[in-house]
């Protein structure tokens, strides 16, 4: 299929002319803190996006954590466990550098999403880290979160994608596995059956 080359927008005026002016709906669910409403979203919320940015441009990674990926502080402090990744560390390389971040949190069965602006900053204080411990086992760091924008998003996104529709859901054995990307972007230097009959023993004990 050949698409015809694209006329860009290139200015702010293109911009408002093609989409007009957002109605109250989009504006008046703005808040600077965790109101009631927001925290019950939040603690509804296993799992989010992540977004940050660094020298090297931007990063988007997931988070999840059994029961709320977020612990409320207070109205204004939203705290992150960092549990047990591959140490890639992208994000926290980009917080330590540029504190803005930006989180979109899912809630399994809802339609709403929840958008979170703020700043952020890292912590390694062994009683804030012994306070987030999960199944006896600390985080490496948390990621203290200050919130200056929170919304939710309207359902339309979660609706078109069909995302909690179990009838749309895509097989996973017509998915290539972690262990054949793995093989193929090695040259053959990681098993790639290996990894993958390893996977479910190694995730089981280092979950946290």
């Amino acid at each position: 299929m050949t698409l015809p080359s694209p006329v860009l927008i290139d200015s702010l005026d293109q911009l408002e002319a093609l989409y007009g002016h957002p109605g109250i709906a989009s504006t008046a669910k703005v808040a600077d803190r965790v109101t009631p409403a927001y925290r019950r979203m939040i603690e509804a919320s296993p799992f989010c996006a992540l977004a940050t940015s660094g020298p090297e441009g931007l990063d988007c990674s997931p988070r999840g954590d059994a029961g709320t990926c977020l612990v409320i502080q207070d109205e204004k402090t939203l705290l992150m466990p960092d549990r047990r990744g591959n140490n890639r560390i992208d994000s926290l390389r980009n917080i330590v550098r540029d504190p803005r971040v930006a989180l979109m949190m899912l809630i399994p069965g809802s339609h709403s999403t929840l958008r979170i602006n703020g700043k952020a900053k890292l912590s390694a204080d062994p009683d804030l880290l012994e306070s987030l411990a999960m199944d006896g086992k600390s985080p490496r760091s948390v990621t203290i979160i200050t919130v200056e924008e929170i919304y939710f998003q309207c359902g339309r996104a979660v609706l078109r994608a069909g995302l909690w529709d179990t009838s749309k859901h895509i097989d996973p054995a017509t998915l290539p596995t972690p262990g054949q990307i793995l093989e193929d972007m090695s040259s053959g230097e990681v098993n790639g059956k290996s990894y993958d009959d390893e996977w479910p023993g190694r995730a089981a004990k280092t979950m946290w």
